[in-house]
């Protein structure tokens, strides 16, 4: 590895780095041992890949094709698409002999576009978490500042990201862990509408609230990669709307004055941090700069009533998806299988009779609509993505056996799960740092089908306010 090689793969987005491979100027095999070379030196201080496909990144980048990111390192997430050949974990030592059988649609898309996959990146055991922190292989660290979260439950892929050890990484969100990673790492990740990019060969996760997409340093790389995986097929439960042509044409659209609502009043809990309530005063000052209408407007809906019910339906989720998995580990999970927390969920899963799992569905549904219905006079709005600053290493602990203690330290993400059940587009944008260099986001919520036009709107945003030139302390390629 050239140091020129280093800087020119750790100054480049996704689509920079592809675009060189296509014009013959670096080979993709350069890349992929370029990647291979930071992870190894880097992660250790970070933990971000404990899953390493090397052999398999070394064979793809030989004849990456000619899709969109071909040659393009990135990563896979621990949970989530299956990529045939590859562990797939979930951060569970039950799960740790698990290979994938099958590609889903998503990693068919992933194929065709070039991607390069180096490794599966950290997630905390199961995903229910908000941070990354699996007794099975470690917490992962933020580049920032590693005595704060990087988020979770793709707080892996948003770390390896922000340290630029590959520019994309593939990441979830049933509750927030697209969101809340991009927000505490300070990059970009788009959550994008219900049904937008299929489960198949599986119809449905969680009634539809558990979305796929990626972390990235760029508005581009995001929008591109929307392109490359979104995808309908026969039998998919949710059909979005789809936009006359792609979203990274989006973009680059003319600007329009937009309606954008916003709030500062915590859904419940405590108030806004006082950093994160000056980020958010610097986000309305500046889409007013940027030409947009601002509406103070607070959401209608009972959020945390529904909170406790969503909660319940996936804890009813999970134990069906504990029973398909003894099938294939060849037992059931046991307790001493799993952290505290994981095992109260699947113990109160089970506890729960048909009319009470109907009843949480209903709730989560009606108040789906409900949320849809107050916010679609706006073309957008703005919430903060966390209502308080990242919180340390060790705060969102598993080990707590209290069903209801733990899920009440979710409140900082009370603003993350109102959109996976109403199925509308969110994305969280880097705003702000404080004096710890510890990163604040800001999150736009669309209409739905309309991620376009929170793609144009973040564009805008890294037009007036720059981000993807800070690099965080613990860095690839200084």
């Amino acid at each position: 590895m050239t140091a020129d090689l280093i800087g020119l793969y750790t100054a480049s987005d996704a689509l920079g780095l592809a675009e060189k491979v296509k014009r013959k100027e670096v080979k993709a095999t350069e890349l992929a041992e370029v990647a291979i070379g930071l992870i190894e030196a880097i992660d250790p201080q970070l933990n971000a890949v404990p899953l390493k496909l090397f052999e398999l990144a070394r064979e793809r980048a030989v004849a990456p094709g000619d899709g969109l990111f071909a040659g393009v390192p990135f990563l896979l997430k621990d949970i989530g698409s299956l990529w045939k050949g590859t562990p797939l974990t979930a951060g569970l030592a039950y799960r740790r002999d698990y290979v994938c059988q099958i590609d889903t649609a998503m990693v068919t898309r992933m194929k065709e576009a070039g991607l390069v996959p180096l490794g599966r990146s950290n997630v905390p055991e199961n995903g229910w978490c908000i941070a990354t922190e699996p007794p099975a292989y470690g917490p992962t660290l933020n580049p920032w500042n590693p005595a704060v979260t990087p988020g979770g439950s793709s707080g892996g892929s948003a770390a390896a990201v922000a340290a630029r050890l590959v520019p994309l990484g593939e990441a979830t969100d049933g509750g927030g862990s697209i969101r809340v990673p991009a927000s505490c790492c300070g990059i970009l990740g788009l959550k994008p509408s219900r049904g937008r990019i299929s489960y198949a060969p599986y119809a449905d996760f969680w009634h539809g609230s558990v979305y796929s997409l990626a972390v990235t340093r760029s508005v581009r790389d995001t929008a591109a990669f929307l392109d490359a995986t979104a995808i309908n097929l026969p039998g998919d439960p949710y059909t979005p709307p789809v936009p006359d042509g792609t979203w990274l044409a989006s973009i680059a659209t003319p600007k329009k004055r937009l309606r954008i609502g916003y709030t500062t009043k915590a859904p419940w809990g405590p108030p806004l941090a006082p950093e994160v309530m000056a980020a958010m005063e610097a986000m309305i000052t500046l889409l007013k700069e940027l030409g947009h209408e601002l509406v103070p407007h607070d959401m209608a809906g009972d959020l945390e009533g529904a909170w406790s019910h969503y909660n319940d339906v996936i804890a009813v989720e999970t134990v069906l998806g504990f029973e398909e998995l003894a099938k294939e580990v060849g037992r059931p999970v046991r307790q001493d299988d799993l952290l505290p927390y994981n095992w109260a969920q699947l113990e109160r899963g089970r506890s729960l009779d048909a009319l009470h799992y109907a009843t949480s569905v209903h709730v989560m549904r009606d108040t789906a609509k409900v949320i849809a219905m107050d916010l679609d006079p706006f073309d957008a709005f703005l919430t903060p993505t966390l209502t308080q600053l990242p919180r340390p290493v060790g705060y969102w602990d598993m080990k707590i056996a209290d069903y209801e203690r733990y899920n009440a330290l979710w409140t900082d993400a009370a603003y993350m799960f109102a959109f996976n059940i109403s199925g509308l587009p969110a994305v969280s944008v880097p705003t702000a740092w404080t004096d710890d260099d510890i990163p604040i986001g800001t999150q736009f919520v669309g209409r739905f089908g309309d991620e376009a036009t929170l793609l144009n709107l973040a564009a805008q945003i890294e037009a007036a306010r720059p981000w993807t030139n800070r690099r965080p302390a613990i860095c690839a390629g200084g």
